[in-house]
């Protein structure tokens, strides 16, 4: 069932399944917090407490909340306020894991509140300012087409092209369930408002989340899908995360044949990536519970 956090500005609804530390989970623009589906079950079966929470603005969470930057936008430093006011409301800390938007966001979260996050993992984030690889644009096909596909998006306001991509070109592979998947979510942004709400996600770029980079002080998980169509080079930028972060926090892996959205193909692979790195940055006391 789904739960709501109240927060100043709305309220964030969520997922809460298992027992022990506490991981929190939140998805990139324009989706749902159902990305995550086939990797909580893993999650919460090795010991976690698992959040699975619906960025502001999409899923099940509230309309129109004002933003940090001052403007109709939905910044990674406003849903990284949102995370932590979720860790709070729970207990913290907690391992934040971010996907794309939200990968820049649980950066941000560990820089500004690094006494509620005790590591971080970043699924293909948007965290660091890039250009377009002109370049990459001829010679890699994957990427040509993600970009036009994901620009159009935004420039000509096209649904049709938004789940293009998410049918084309982000899953290489796809869930069984994946059909499905994308009629609701095709039904949830038919709804009021919640269009205009992942627009919203297009008008801010991760130049909050590079500001910050730096000053996170725990450990981070960089996990990379090797065909994700948003990087012309995906294992390349995964390592630049890492060279920006102070030494020796940072750890890049990549997922073979996975898209943007790795979680979601090859959830047994990335849960078998993640479990280990939770189970070295989270702490239990005799009684398993969180150890402080």
């Amino acid at each position: 069932m789904t739960e709501f956090v109240d927060l100043e500005n709305g309220r964030i609804a969520c997922d809460v399944v298992g027992e022990g530390p506490l991981v929190v989970l939140t998805h990139g623009m324009g989706c749902r917090r159902q990305d995550f589906r086939h990797l909580i079950g893993p999650l919460a079966a090795a010991g976690y407490r698992v959040v699975n929470m619906d960025m502001r603005g999409h899923g099940e969470s509230s309309l129109d909340w004002p933003s940090a930057t001052g403007k109709s936008a939905i910044s990674r430093t406003d849903v990284a306020l949102d995370i932590l006011g979720v860790v709070r409301h729970f207990g913290g800390p907690a391992v934040l894991v971010g996907h794309s938007l939200a990968g820049g966001s649980v950066t941000i979260a560990a820089a500004e509140a690094p006494e509620l996050v005790s590591a971080i993992v970043e699924i293909n984030p948007f965290t660091l300012t890039s250009g377009l690889d002109l370049g990459a644009l001829w010679s890699v096909r994957r990427y040509r087409r993600g970009m036009a596909q994901l620009i159009g998006t935004q420039l000509f306001n096209s649904p049709r092209l938004w789940f293009r991509y998410l049918e084309s070109v982000a899953y290489p592979t796809k869930p069984a369930d994946q059909g499905r998947h994308l009629n609701e979510l095709r039904n949830l942004l038919a709804q009021p408002g919640r269009w205009a709400e992942f627009r919203k996600t297009g008008k801010t770029t991760p130049a909050d989340a590079h500001a910050r980079i730096a000053e996170v002080r725990c450990a981070a998980l960089v996990i990379m899908g090797s065909e994700d169509p948003d990087y012309a080079h995906p294992e390349e930028e995964g390592n630049r995360i890492v060279a920006a972060l102070p030494p020796g926090l940072g750890q890049a892996v990549v997922v073979d044949q996975g898209g943007h959205y790795p979680h979601a193909q090859f959830p047994d692979r990335v849960a078998a990536l993640m479990i280990p790195f939770l189970d070295r940055h989270t702490a239990r006391d005799t009684a398993g519970s969180i150890s402080h």
